[in-house]
């Protein structure tokens, strides 16, 4: 695959899907980021209340570790990985082979539901970057 561009509208399109999906559903925070750990979009309440900087950086490492153990054990990859608190969860899932979708909410949404609107946002948010992004 080439380098991979991505334009102000496609990014727009991508957030108002998020926003569609995830946010009207009741989930706090979205990040769209890379493999590297950098923010690509930011959508939702609490985006602007923690350092997303670091959060990202953290999810992709903690995604960079999970597939190290995924490979240890004879897989090729995890494709989501979720964890559980008190108040919040955190649902990470791969979009495409570049990125990375960090969904937080709070007990009050389903963790059903998240997985179903984020599969259905996967494939969606990456028919959005193919359309003429890549070089």
């Amino acid at each position: 695959m080439g380098d991979l561009i991505l334009t102000g509208p496609a990014l727009e399109r991508a957030k108002s899907e998020i926003d569609n999906a995830l946010i009207k559903a009741g989930v706090h925070t979205v990040l769209l980021i890379d493999q590297a750990g950098n923010v690509v979009a930011s959508c939702g309440k609490n985006s602007k209340d923690m350092d997303i900087t670091a959060l990202a950086a953290l999810a992709a490492a903690n995604f960079g570790a999970t597939s190290q153990i995924a490979k240890l054990i004879g897989e090729d990859d995890f494709s989501l990985l979720f964890h559980k608190g008190k108040r919040d969860s955190i649902h990470f899932a791969k979009i495409g082979k570049d990125f990375i979708l960090v969904t937080i909410f709070s007990d009050e949404v389903s963790l059903g539901l998240v997985r179903l609107r984020v599969a259905e946002l996967s494939n969606s948010i990456q028919r959005i970057f193919d359309k003429g992004t890549s070089i």
